[in-house]
């Protein structure tokens, strides 16, 4: 079942944009538009996590977090914030968050900090390995091998390699994996997934392996081959 995360932002663009982006990482977004409604939500609703923007009107992310702690002490709690002094990420980290992350930021290292936080406040959450013919990814250790050697991936070809996994099989149109891993800053037009699809296959296409493949005109599909 997929995690449930409240995201909590007086911005509509960027709401929708982290909502849309943990939908396609696999968790079930719902959208909050200041405090007041997120602690309605979480009165009423379970969640996995609460990602909380700081700088909203009438009610600030500072505020609702201590009321949230009131009634949700072990909720996990990741604030978003435009403000970088020390002194707020500290005040932050006082009234309750359990991660804190700068605007403007990255959206493949946003997911990664909340599988990081979720892993941290349940345990009992270990993800399984990836297995897909002769490669096996751990997001755990994050690592990839191919019959057992360690293969070397940057941050990108990893996600990449492990969406490509987590829908093996299936055929993945370049546009979702522009949403899925560079997010919206970049065209349709692009060449950057075949440039790292190119990546990855100089990587794991050997030993007779050849298991990405290329659907023309659609997208890619990785198969065990």
């Amino acid at each position: 079942m997929s995690q449930k995360i409240l995201v909590v932002d007086d911005e509509p663009n960027i709401r929708s944009l982290l909502g849309e982006t943990l939908r396609i990482a696999g968790f079930d977004p719902t959208l909050a538009p200041d405090g007041q409604a997120a602690i309605n939500l979480l009165r009423s609703q379970n969640f996995n996590l609460v990602l909380l923007d700081i700088n909203m009107p009438r009610m600030s992310g500072f505020e609702t977090l201590q009321q949230v702690r009131s009634f949700l002490p072990l909720i996990p709690v990741i604030v978003i914030s435009a403000r970088q002094e020390k002194v707020d990420v500290i005040q932050g980290f006082r009234v309750g968050a359990d991660d804190y992350i700068s605007k403007p930021f990255d959206l493949e290292e946003l997911i990664m900090r909340v599988h990081s936080v979720l892993r941290r406040s349940n345990p009992t959450l270990v993800s399984e390995l990836l297995k897909v013919g002769p490669i096996t990814l751990s997001e755990d250790t994050h690592e990839a091998t191919f019959k057992n050697e360690l293969i070397e991936l940057s941050k990108t070809e990893f996600r990449l390699l492990q969406y490509l996994m987590e829908n093996a099989g299936r055929v993945v149109s370049k546009d979702r994996l522009l949403d899925a891993i560079w997010g919206y800053d970049f065209q349709t037009t692009t060449t950057v997934v075949d440039t790292y699809i190119s990546y990855l296959r100089k990587k794991l296409h050997k030993e007779g392996f050849e298991g990405i493949k290329t659907i023309r005109g659609v997208g890619f599909q990785l198969k065990a081959d």
